[in-house]
C-alpha cells in the first residue's frame, strides 16, 4: 500500500519559514512508522533530518508529533493510521527546531538535573559492608517512574509548557523528582520537596492528562505528579519542615 507522509521541513542555515514536503512511500500495514521516515530518507530525500537508534521504544530518541500528539516513531505503525489520509509529521512542540524533526533537548536534560539538591543524591547511611535494604513494597513506590526513557513526549504533549507556563519545570522533571522522594534509601527527601515546591514546580500543573496519555512507556505521570504535590503539603506544608542548609 501507498502511505502519504506530510512531513515538517525546516533548516534555520538556509529557510526563512518551515514548509511541509509531501512523501509517497511502498508500506505495508504492520511497518512502523519510523521504517517510513527511513525509506523517505533512504530512497527519496536524504537530507530529511530525525532521530533514531534502539528503533524499538527503549531509547527515546525518535520522538515526534504525529497528526497532532507527541509519540515515538518506531512504537506507531501505518495500520493505526486511516489508509485514506496522509500522515502529517512536525516535530515536537515547545523545543527549538534544529533542523526538520530534530529539537534541541538541552533544556529538557536541563530541567531533568534540576530536580536535583546541589549536593547531588545523597543515600541513607548503612552499617558498614553491607547494602541498602528495601521491602518489595517499598521499591513499588518509584517502580514506574523508572519506566521512563526521557523522550520529552510528556513536555510536548502538555498545554502548561506549550502555552500556560513556558517556564514550568515539566511532567518528566518532576516523575524524575518522584523517584528518588520516594525511594526509602535517599534521605534528602524535604530538599526535592522544596525544589518541587518553587515557582513553576509541580504545582504548576494543571492535570490535564495529556502526559499520561502519550507516555510510551505509560506510566502513570499525572498520579506521580500528584502525588508529590500531597507529599509537599504533609511534609513541608502542614509539618512546616525546613530542609537542612
Amino acid at each position: 500500500m501507498n502511505v502519504k507522509l506530510k512531513i515538517f521541513r525546516f533548516d534555520p542555515k538556509v529557510d526563512k519559514e518551515p514548509h511541509y514536503d509531501t512523501f509517497e512511500v511502498d508500506a505495508k500495514p504492520t511497518d512502523r512508522l519510523l521504517d517510513c521516515l527511513n525509506k523517505v530518507r533512504w530512497t527519496i530525500d536524504g537530507g530529511l533530518a530525525y532521530r533514531m537508534s534502539c528503533a524499538h521504544g527503549i531509547c527515546g530518541s525518535d520522538g515526534m508529533t504525529i497528526n497532532g500528539v507527541s509519540a515515538l516513531a518506531c512504537q506507531k505503525l501505518v495500520r493505526d493510521y486511516p489508509a485514506d489520509k496522509e500522515i502529517l509529521i512536525d516535530p515536537l512542540s515547545v523545543f527549538r527546531v534544529v533542523k526538520d524533526l530534530v529539537v534541541d533537548m538541552e533544556p529538557f536534560f536541563a530541567t531533568e538535573k534540576s530536580v536535583h539538591p546541589a549536593d547531588g543524591i545523597t543515600l541513607t547511611e548503612t552499617e558498614e559492608g553491607k547494602e541498602h535494604q528495601q521491602t518489595v513494597e517499598q521499591r513499588s513506590q518509584f517502580d514506574d517512574d523508572i519506566k521512563c526513557i526521557m523522550c520529552a513526549c510528556c513536555v510536548s504533549a502538555c498545554p502548561v509548557s506549550q502555552i500556560e507556563d513556558p517556564a514550568y519545570v515539566g511532567p518528566a522533571a518532576i516523575v524524575r523528582a518522584h523517584r528518588y522522594i520516594f525511594d526509602s534509601r535517599i534521605k534528602d527527601m524535604l530538599e526535592r520537596l522544596q525544589i518541587m515546591d518553587k515557582p513553576h514546580g509541580a504545582f504548576s500543573c494543571k492535570t490535564y492528562y495529556r502526559c499520561t496519555l502519550v507516555c510510551p512507556k505509560s506510566i502513570q505521570v499525572t498520579k506521580h505528579i500528584l502525588e508529590v504535590r500531597k507529599q509537599i503539603l504533609h511534609e513541608l506544608r502542614t509539618k512546616n519542615h525546613v530542609p537542612p542548609k
